[in-house]
């Protein structure tokens, strides 16, 4: 009996996309639902009906509510809330617009804060390469469609697709002390890939984006505790916003380089982390589907309406520091013992930042938490005599932080609040004469719930403990 149906592309950190899509994601679009059951009635003769709808009531429950899979499409949020645009004369390149942008530095210095608790140093790495480095990382073998390149001065040269050689660079610049590993290095630099143009995709398929990228060099032993921290990471991102998950173990595939007692021990390292993680039994394996140059390992998470989507990854590499002639210094004086090759890990929290968006646009259906939402306060004066307290409040919210706004148009004081709703501000702060002379405000939800009057300060010490705790 079929129970999970599963298109999955082959995902590397480094070496791919990031967009590994389930095929529930992708069914409830009505035309590929219907050629997807010719094909099944085609595979299986004669065909039992039962069971197609057994599978489609049992793993595509949320196909039953195509209303709130369209609703949710991250396209129409972005387009409807004035998020992101797209232009014909740069396909495939996201324009951030303002309140789309204040989503977007949002991501970007919650997972900043993250790298200050937890040891990482950030760099700024070049945009363009000379080919030649794409050849030494063996990038240009099999990736050079795929990207961006063009003559300079009789060379070619190319724009990155990726960090890590760039990493690689970096750390081979200087002479490395056993001291100084593990040694975290992370990069918001902009990465290009051509994509075909029929294979764009709103946010989830581009040319141009951001990676919360990060490469670890470690020693051997160091292996275990580098990879529990990368777990622990994910984690506390993922917990933050709402989202379940399941980790699987890839390991060595047929074509694997590097010698087989190496992967072995590597491959116990990441067992070893898994299972102090979660626990025995609470991942699975996949055998054979690791990388050419290391085993990883894969974080499926769940959004709202429990469609998979593969974000976080967590991936040892073995042969760029081969590559590039990585050393560091062991301290050891015995001959043939003074220098040995980092491990790698490749890892990113949130994948791409641009995919990323889209995924939690559509978990959260366009209503975003306090914390990250671009447009959480909308103060209502009930009368244009009552603006100027208004103004003077949305100084003090502007202040400390919080993007507030005030509806000074002729609308009606009904069709101020209900705009604002729609809008999806998270708070609509009423003032009206009672507030104005008890120094307050009214407030309801943008579910128009009536919360009642609140002195200002407290409104204040309210917003700044849903920021403090991503709420």
């Amino acid at each position: 009996m079929w129970r999970f149906v599963e298109l999955d592309m082959e995902l590397d950190h480094c070496y791919d996309e990031y967009y590994n899509w389930n095929l529930i994601n992708l069914m409830h679009n009505s035309a590929l639902l219907n050629t997807l059951y010719k094909g099944f009635i085609r595979a299986i003769r004669p065909p039992p009906p039962r069971h197609f709808h057994f599978l489609y009531k049992e793993n595509l429950t949320y196909l039953s509510l195509p209303q709130q899979a369209k609703a949710r499409d991250h396209r129409r949020i972005a387009q409807k809330q004035s998020l992101v645009m797209f232009h014909d004369l740069s396909p495939g390149s996201a324009f951030w617009l303002p309140h789309g942008t204040r989503i977007y530095n949002k991501l970007i210095s919650f997972i900043k804060e993250h790298y200050w608790k937890r040891g990482y140093d950030e760099i700024i790495t070049p945009n363009v390469f000379n080919l030649d480095l794409w050849h030494q990382s063996g990038h240009a073998l099999h990736y050079q469609d795929a990207m961006f390149s063009f003559d300079v001065e009789g060379a070619q040269w190319a724009m990155k697709p990726m960090n890590c050689p760039g990493h690689c660079l970096v750390f081979g610049n200087s002479i490395r002390s056993h001291r100084d590993l593990p040694l975290r290095l992370a990069d918001f630099g902009v990465l290009h890939r051509n994509e075909l143009s029929g294979a764009l995709t709103g946010l989830t398929r581009v040319r141009r984006f951001v990676q919360d990228d990060a490469h670890i060099y470690c020693r051997e032993d160091q292996i275990e505790e580098e990879v529990l921290g990368a777990l622990d990471f994910m984690k506390e991102v993922y917990t933050t916003f709402g989202m379940t998950y399941k980790l699987e173990l890839s390991t060595r595939p047929t074509k694997a380089l590097g010698e087989q007692e190496l992967w072995d021990r590597a491959e116990a390292a990441l067992a070893n982390a898994m299972n102090e993680f979660a626990g025995k039994g609470n991942w699975r394996e996949n055998p054979g589907d690791g990388a050419f140059y290391g085993p990883k390992i894969d974080i499926k998470v769940m959004d709202a309406m429990e469609r998979v989507h593969q974000c976080a990854t967590i991936q040892l590499d073995f042969q760029l520091p081969i590559r590039f002639d990585l050393k560091y210094n062991t301290g050891s004086k015995e001959k043939g013992k003074q220098f040995e090759r980092p491990v790698m890990v490749h890892r990113a929290m949130l994948g791409s930042v641009e995919r990323m968006f889209a995924v939690l646009c559509e978990h959260w259906g366009g209503k975003w938490p306090f914390w990250i939402s671009p447009r959480q306060i909308m103060i209502v004066p009930v009368h244009a005599e009552f603006n100027d307290y208004c103004q003077a409040f949305r100084e003090k919210l502007h202040d400390a932080g919080f993007y507030a706004e005030v509806d000074v148009s002729k609308a009606t004081f009904q069709k101020k609040v209900r705009n604002a709703q729609v809008d999806q501000y998270n708070f609509q702060l009423v003032v009206g004469k009672n507030e104005v002379e008890n120094g307050t405000i009214n407030i309801r939800t943008r579910e128009n719930k009536v919360e009642g009057e609140t002195k200002l300060d407290d409104f204040v010490a309210m917003c700044q403990k849903l920021r403090d705790e991503k709420k």
